[in-house]
């Protein structure tokens, strides 16, 4: 069968003089770009860059803003009169903020005022614990307050256990002000602990300062209602997902238009990521994963017309758009990055089609650097569909040389695998420790259509896994690529594959890396916190013994039950305030592996969540997992 082969460089070009590559001790010394917005007169983009230090175990951060077409940065001490506030009223009168509020007794000092050197905790339902923290009784509630010193700031959620910004990544994002500055608009999941930890059933509420009254905006809908905006016509717009439970819906566009709800990519076969209204307000700009990609879509706005809405792919190319910024004289401003590089500032303009980069944060550091080529192949699968396969080569690579080769298993299940830049699963660093790198955009993934994105649900150890095995085959068939010295890595779900995988490889790799992974799904179903993303992906509970779809999936797709065929080395990787896969998964992995003689190491983080966040915790990630490979592969 013919192959189809796409070859592209990196974004910068490769030097053929350059002699270094990236290693890990210089990736934990990157800034990390983070865009804040334009400012106010519309001249200069504001921005944040956080540099790790090791020394320190923490981050640094620095503040700049740069002439919207590039030039100098100028280091900024504060940015809050930069840019637009969206945090205060139309009216200049109020302010939003967020805080924690103590609203449920659950504290045994709490409950007994007398015993206040107890450090009981008690419970009367599930969401006790959340991401990487208990739940202590205090939630996220919004306040607003007027802008003299006179006014005392007013819970619009008061005595309510009910967390806004939502828990565990919300921020501030999910509670706006109406355009009238009369009322504010904010995201929540108003349901307490079992009913919460089964349910994705957010909704947008509206908080009248006058009346103080409060009503639900989207009480129609079943599933997430996200990331509210109004439009500049005063139109409020924001992401839907239609089933309660399912984490991983399609993502619609939803604009409400004289008491309409129009759904503006209904018809579109994606799933929107986020999106910014145009200045006039007759266009939705938004990203969305195509292709092993993230780019820049636009959707026409009609009203009620009988115009048809149209999606418009704006951008392409190998890399990532990953937030768009603003606009300015016919450009819009985005960040960008892609396996070689780090985020990015740039503009794109519309007529012209063309880029310009606008800061230069680690340019300089990429300069100096042999960097990797990302292939784009084509692989058929097992079932007769055309697969996107990430091929990253190590730099100064040579077609004549074998090179150890490592399968990359992606989370989530349902992420997109794009042209991201992380700075732990850095494909980057590892092709520059001398491995090729095979990443395919298997069963779940997003920009690939919602059936592709969704048939890995209660399928997890199923078409998945050919699609994984077709894609390490396909590339072995590579005269450059080492058969005898194949490796398989991934994180979460991408850890669950590498457990599963183990079970059934039948020889082709040598060794496994799994972090943070799903190990056994009855007791996962059992500890972890967000109980619907087990009730959608498996089906059910493992005890309904009626239940098809959960049978199956607590019995032939659960790793554990293959430990029998386990044989070849593996290093386990473990956060200990993991509460989504948590430390038990590690752990009965790492055990069954001892006990059955198999070489095997146990990294544990006790501070970690599902992630590592800490520099020097992530230095230590990055070593051992080196380390291991060089020990078995």
């Amino acid at each position: 069968m013919k192959k189809l082969l796409i070859l592209t460089l990196g974004m910068m070009g490769l030097s053929a003089s350059a002699q270094d590559v990236m290693t890990p001790e210089l990736l934990w010394k990157l800034g990390r770009l983070t865009p804040i917005g334009l400012s106010k007169d519309g001249k200069n983009i504001v921005y944040k860059v956080a540099t790790p230090s090791v020394e320190e175990n923490k981050s640094n951060s620095k503040f700049y803003t740069i002439p919207i077409n590039g030039g100098i940065a100028t280091e900024v001490q504060d940015t809050k009169d930069l840019v637009k506030n969206k945090n205060l009223s139309s009216d200049g009168k109020y302010t939003l903020s967020h805080k924690e509020v103590k609203v449920d007794k659950v504290l045994g000092k709490d409950l007994y005022p007398e015993l206040k050197k107890a450090d009981a905790q008690v419970y009367d339902g599930l969401n006790y614990r959340h991401w990487d923290t208990w739940n202590d009784g205090t939630y996220n509630h919004v306040f607003f307050a007027g802008n003299n010193d006179n006014t005392v700031s007013t819970d619009i959620m008061k005595d309510e256990a009910f967390d806004t910004p939502q828990k565990p990544h919300g921020g501030d994002e999910d509670y706006i002000w109406a355009p009238d500055g009369k009322s504010i608009i904010y995201v929540c999941k108003k349901k307490s602990g079992t009913a919460y930890a089964i349910s994705t059933n957010t909704d947008l509420y509206e908080y009248n300062i006058e009346t103080k009254s409060t009503k639900n905006l989207t009480e129609g809908n079943l599933g997430y209602d996200t990331h509210p905006l109004f439009s500049p016509t005063g139109n409020l717009t924001w992401l839907q997902m239609k089933r309660d439970g399912y984490e991983a819906d399609k993502n619609d566009l939803i604009v409400r238009f004289k008491g309409t709800d129009i759904n503006l990519t209904a018809g579109w076969d994606g799933t929107v990521e986020s999106f910014k209204w145009s200045e006039d307000g007759k266009k939705v700009f938004f990203i969305a994963a195509v292709a092993g990609t993230k780019q820049l879509f636009e959707v026409n706005f009609p009203g009620l017309t009988k115009i048809a809405v149209t999606v418009k792919q704006i951008t392409t190319g190998d890399f990532d758009v990953t937030e768009i910024i603003g606009f300015s004289e016919g450009k819009v401003i985005l960040a960008r990055n892609d396996m070689n590089h780090a985020s990015e500032i740039y503009s794109y303009e519309f007529k012209k089609k063309t880029w310009q980069q606008i800061t230069n944060v680690n340019t300089d550091v990429y300069s100096k650097l042999a960097l990797s080529k990302t292939e784009k192949r084509i692989v058929t699968t097992t079932d007769g569909k055309k697969m996107v396969v990430w091929v990253i080569l190590p730099p100064n690579f040579d077609k004549t040389k074998k090179y150890p080769t490592l399968l990359y298993c992606q989370g989530g299940p349902q992420s997109a695998l794009t042209q991201y830049y992380s700075f732990r699963w850095n494909f980057q660093t590892m092709a520059a420790q001398g491995y090729i790198v095979v990443a395919p955009n298997r069963r779940g993934m997003p920009g690939h259509g919602v059936k592709w994105n969704e048939d890995i649900s209660k399928d997890w150890g199923g078409q998945v896994m050919d699609d994984y095995l077709s894609a390490i085959d396909d590339v072995a068939k590579e005269s450059y690529v080492d058969k005898t010295r194949l490796g398989a890595v991934g994180a979460s779900y991408g850890g669950y594959s590498v457990f599963y995988l183990a079970g059934i490889h039948k020889n082709r790799f040598k060794t496994f890396i799994s972090h943070c992974g799903v190990f056994n799904l009855q007791s996962m179903y059992g500890t972890t916190e967000e109980v619907f993303f087990n009730n959608f992906d498996h089906g059910g509970a493992y005890w309904e013994k009626d239940n098809a779809d959960a049978q199956k999936a607590y019995s032939q797709f659960n790793p554990i039950n293959m430990v029998n065929n386990w044989n070849t080395p593996i290093l386990i990787i473990q956060g200990g305030k993991d509460y989504r896969v948590p430390i038990g998964q590690g752990q009965e992995a790492f055990q069954a592996a001892q006990l059955k003689g198999i070489k095997s190491r146990f990294l544990l983080f006790p501070e970690e969540n599902h992630w590592v966040l800490k520099p020097q915790n992530g230095l230590v990630w990055q070593r051992e997992f080196f380390k291991w490979l060089k020990e078995t592969l």
